[in-house]
């Protein structure tokens, strides 16, 4: 499972983080890259997955081209990433738009999370995925300082660097960052993805990708590929009440369509018509972490990548698109130090750069993501807390045109982030502006 003679990568996960940064490795003659995945078969866990621009420009530029294809990608016909609804009435109250120039093959797209899987795997040698390989540990070697793998079978590899993208949950952070753990934000998202065909008859569904807003509740629905319909309901608690409803659910868990259906009995009538359609739902607790301090981990040999890095818990629909970013950037640091056409493999000195590269072209625009995404659900609670004043309807129509604008997320340049900690890494510009000397 790994070739001693070449620069070793070992990715836990294989994940969109951790096949995109296979991908971005693979074809260099002297990267020995190999992911280790916990799972007993490759298949994504999970509903409907979005992309925004930088997410879908990353896989074009990580040349998965079938991942743009309408076939698997769903794009709202009027260009807006998202219409947001009035929960009783159904007229749009406010729509997304992108900020910049965005070519249509990568406007913000809606995805069936296994076809985005699949797409990224068919450009990995299946030679490189081990599965049933959960991470349980890792030490470095104090003469070679390369780190040695446990997993939970008791099997072991070696690797010069690490890249922990094993999901928000991850047991490489909370290896290395015992106090990482995640908590419940007390909300609860029902998702469902079915044959369009169980809500084709409704009259006047909205054919673009939408978002209704509640007093108490949202309620989103798209098209996605190959004729799929996602639905996700969503319920919000007090994470800290002892008796919080969804308190102990776990991940992809079943849920109940008669609860669903509880939720949204007194929302319009072409919601309630939508959600009696629902065959089924599943339940998804959403959890976060807090901030890192760094991501430079294991003596300068171990970071992170995707939910692992940044656990923020899900919100703006920026997950995928951070974890491809992410890919990109790590692929693209490693390979600034160790180009193609090197004759050495990097030093330990050269990996440590890398790293810091990698970190500094993304942890300050994900801290800020996570920085929005934890107000947000402060207020979340608070707005819906027992005690809480009911919202008027001109309160709730106020918020919806006064919401976070997601554009500096999903436009973000993963490029022009790349190109700046590069240069600070390179210059190490001292407070006179004098370079310093490398």
């Amino acid at each position: 499972m790994g070739d001693n003679s070449h620069f070793q990568i070992a990715i836990i996960g294989a994940g969109i983080a951790g096949l995109g940064a296979t991908i971005a490795l693979q074809h260099h003659p002297a990267i020995d890259v190999q992911v280790y995945e916990k799972a007993a078969e490759l298949r994504e866990i999970g509903a409907s997955i979005a992309l925004g621009p930088n997410g879908m420009r990353t896989l074009e530029r990580l040349g998965v081209n079938n991942a743009l294809d309408d076939e698997i990608a769903f794009r709202n016909k009027s260009r807006h990433p998202m219409i947001y609804r009035h929960w009783k009435t159904n007229e749009i109250v406010s729509t997304d738009s992108h900020a910049g120039k965005v070519e249509y093959r990568h406007l913000t797209s809606r995805f069936y999370r296994a076809h985005l899987q699949e797409a990224l795997a068919q450009h990995v040698d299946p030679s490189r995925i081990h599965l049933s390989k959960a991470f349980e540990s890792a030490t470095i070697d104090a003469a070679t300082h390369k780190p040695l793998i446990t997993f939970t079978d008791g099997t072991t590899a070696t690797a010069d660097i690490i890249l922990g993208a094993d999901g928000i949950h991850s047991s490489v952070r909370t290896f290395f960052v015992p106090t990482s753990s995640t908590a419940w934000t007390g909300w609860v998202a029902f998702r469902s993805v079915f044959p369009y065909s169980h809500i084709a008859h409704i009259k006047d569904l909205p054919d673009e990708a939408t978002h209704f807003w509640g007093p108490d509740r949202t309620f989103f629905i798209s098209k996605l590929g190959r004729n799929l319909f996602t639905v996700v309901g969503s319920y919000q608690a007090d994470p800290n009440a002892p008796d919080a409803p969804y308190k102990d659910s776990t991940w992809n868990s079943e849920g109940d369509v008669n609860v669903l259906r509880e939720f949204y009995k007194d929302w319009s009538p072409l919601v309630r018509q939508i959600v009696d359609a629902v065959p089924y739902t599943r339940v998804y607790p959403n959890a976060s972490a807090r901030k890192l301090d760094t991501w430079v981990l294991g003596g300068g040999r171990v970071t992170l990548a995707g939910d692992a890095a940044h656990a923020h818990g899900g919100a703006f629909a920026a997950g995928g698109s951070l974890a491809l970013d992410d890919a990109w950037a790590f692929a693209s640091s490693i390979l600034d130090v160790f180009p193609e056409d090197a004759s050495r493999k990097p030093t330990g000195a050269e990996i440590l750069k890398a790293l810091r590269i990698y970190e500094n072209t993304r942890k300050p625009h994900t801290d800020r993501v996570m920085g929005v995404v934890h107000d947000t659900n402060v207020k979340k609670v608070a707005r819906y807390s027992q005690g809480a004043e009911p919202e008027t309807d001109d309160q709730l129509r106020t918020r919806i045109k006064n919401r976070v604008d997601p554009a500096w997320i999903h436009e973000h340049d993963v490029r022009e982030a790349f190109a700046d900690a590069r240069l600070r890494e390179e210059t190490k510009v001292n407070g006179n502006g004098i370079p310093l000397p490398l």
